[in-house]
């Protein structure tokens, strides 16, 4: 079946895998892919998308409303799957207003403009928001997030991203907006951008240069494979029920610590170095202020109701990671220079 498939901030590090499983899974699928090459937008992620005939780059910003009602007018999308945000904690930390635009706004936006152009006649339509497990708060040392925990977002990002679902809600609810949304844990993988504690912990053992880990890294994260989410958000999106939420996990938990010192390990081997030698890079700075303590998703609802599951392990997919990021230097370099390194050096030299 011929659709027009919109994916928001299909340049960033998710979005750029959903692009391409969606260009090339689908041929009869015309994909547009709408970002607004902010910081951690780069079309370097999908050279090898550009010259496909069903693909279609579309520069601009959620937060335009002229603009994304042009677009929705002009390219009549049967479907969007809603990626766009900003995402990372600590830069919500010191530039909430900017969270507070793209994540809530931005999703309003979109939602108008879809609800305005297909114009109540919602059949084979669907809204797709993509999410996070941050909006349910933090977990003790034990349970696990449900679809039907409450929410309890504990940072400014949080905040913004739970606000979005409780806005794609309302619009199911309101306007009958066929709606899905998922939330996801803790992704890795190919293209991630280095602020990220996997990329940045590669690029500095690489580089023989301190790896910060906050507090004592005793902080719990549930690691999903980045290609695993993106087929998670292919069944959910040809699967899913409206109105009805998804949880995403790994299946998956490492402390910090736990992890980077596997990281390490698989580091020190691929670079030929001695046993224990990247541990010592190892560099605990002062915690960020409301450091979520445990995350981990129970994604029961997903592999019972629509068939997915993890396609590997942690071990399996931090060497194909390792193994990307060594193998793709010069993609590396021209992510980490420029605003990157200026960011870093704010966010880390005084720690």
């Amino acid at each position: 079946m011929k659709k027009n498939i919109l994916i928001t901030g299909g340049a960033g590090f998710i979005g750029s895998h959903v692009v391409r499983l969606f260009v090339n899974k689908y041929p009869q699928y015309n994909i547009f892919n709408l970002d607004a090459l902010t910081y951690a937008g780069n079309l370097e992620n999908l050279t090898d998308m550009s010259d496909k005939e069903n693909y279609t780059f579309l520069k601009g910003d959620i937060t335009n409303i002229d603009f994304v009602n042009s677009i929705f007018a002009k390219f009549n999308f049967d479907g969007v799957i809603h990626l766009a945000a900003e995402s990372h904690v600590d830069r919500s930390i010191t530039n909430p207003m900017e969270f507070i635009n793209t994540n809530i706004v931005g999703t309003v936006v979109l939602l108008n403009a879809a609800k305005e152009n297909w114009k109540n006649d919602f059949s084979n339509k669907l809204f797709y928001h993509i999410s996070t497990d941050e909006v349910y708060g933090s977990l003790g040392e034990t349970g696990f997030f449900k679809e039907t925990t409450n929410y309890d977002p504990q940072s400014p990002y949080s905040a913004s991203k739970a606000s979005s679902d409780h806005l794609v809600r309302a619009y199911n609810n309101t306007y009958k907006l066929p709606i899905v949304i998922s939330n996801c844990s803790n992704n890795y993988g190919s293209h991630q951008f280095p602020e990220k504690l996997i990329p940045l912990s590669i690029n500095n053992i690489k580089n023989n240069k301190p790896i910060p880990i906050y507090g004592k890294g005793d902080n719990i994260r549930d690691w999903l494979f980045v290609e695993d989410h993106a087929n998670a958000i292919d069944v959910i999106f040809h699967k899913g029920k409206n109105g009805e939420t998804y949880n995403i996990g790994g299946i998956n938990e490492w402390t910090n610590l736990d992890l980077i010192h596997k990281l390490c390990e698989v580091m020190d081997k691929k670079l030929g170095r001695e046993p224990e030698t990247s541990k010592k890079l190892i560099t605990f700075v002062t915690d960020r202020a409301g450091h979520d303590k445990r995350y981990a998703i129970d994604a029961s609802k997903l592999t019972k109701e629509l068939g997915w599951k993890p396609s590997l392990q942690f071990e399996e997919g931090i060497e194909k990671t390792v193994d990307w990021y060594l193998n793709n230097e010069d993609w590396v370099k021209n992510i980490v220079s420029g605003d990157y390194a200026k960011y870093y050096e704010s966010m880390y030299k005084n720690r």
